[in-house]
C-alpha cells in the first residue's frame, strides 16, 4: 500500500480548493498535553480513538477534545460489537501515523473498507474542526464539511453520529 502522507494531503487540500489555517507547535500526545495548544488556536479541537471491535473490524472515531467517550455505548450507536482500543502496530500498519498524531486525515494512506471512520455530528457540523496534519506537531483547521468531503475523496463512508459520552463521575 502507498502512504501518501502529508504532500499528498497537501495537495488534496489544493486540488479541492480547501482553506485552511495550519499552527506549528511543540508535540502533543494527549489531550491533556494539548490543553495550551488549543487554547491558542480557535474552533473545534478534537480527540480520536483508534478502535477495533470485537469481529475484527477498525475503527476511527473523531470527538471534541473535552468528552469522555462512552466505550460500552458506543458499539450501538455505531454499528458493532464491544471495542477496545487498536494496537500501535495495526495503526501504523493501516494509516501510517504513530500514536498520537491520529487524525481524520490519516485516512489518505488507508485502503477504503480497512477503517470504519465516525465523525461526531458536532464536528461533523463546525465551521472550523482542528486536527493533526498526519503529525502532531502541527494542528490544521478546517470545517467539518470539508473533512467529510476529503474522506469521500479517498473513497471512505465516513458515519456522522452522535456519540454517547460519560458524565464526569
Amino acid at each position: 500500500m502507498t502512504m501518501r502522507g502529508e504532500d499528498g494531503l497537501m495537495a488534496d487540500l489544493a486540488a479541492h480548493g480547501i482553506s485552511f489555517e495550519t499552527h506549528e507547535h511543540q508535540a502533543v500526545f494527549t489531550v491533556e498535553e494539548s490543553a495550551g495548544v488549543r487554547a491558542a488556536i480557535p474552533g473545534e479541537h478534537t480527540k480520536n480513538l483508534f478502535l477495533k471491535d470485537a469481529g475484527g473490524a477498525f475503527w476511527l472515531v473523531t470527538v471534541p477534545a473535552d468528552i469522555r467517550v462512552d466505550l460500552k455505548r458506543l458499539p450501538e450507536v455505531i454499528g458493532c460489537k464491544r471495542v477496545s482500543f487498536g494496537k500501535a502496530e495495526e495503526m501504523v500498519q493501516l494509516i501510517g501515523i504513530q500514536p498520537g498524531s491520529v487524525t481524520p486525515l490519516a485516512m489518505i494512506n488507508a485502503q477504503p473498507g480497512t477503517i470504519a471512520v465516525v465523525i461526531d455530528k458536532s464536528l461533523a457540523e463546525a465551521d472550523r474542526m482542528n486536527v493533526h496534519p498526519l503529525r502532531n506537531t502541527v494542528t490544521t483547521g478546517l470545517s467539518g464539511a470539508d473533512v467529510l468531503r476529503l474522506l469521500e475523496h479517498w473513497g471512505h463512508e465516513p458515519l456522522v453520529a452522535e456519540i454517547p459520552t460519560k458524565e464526569d463521575q
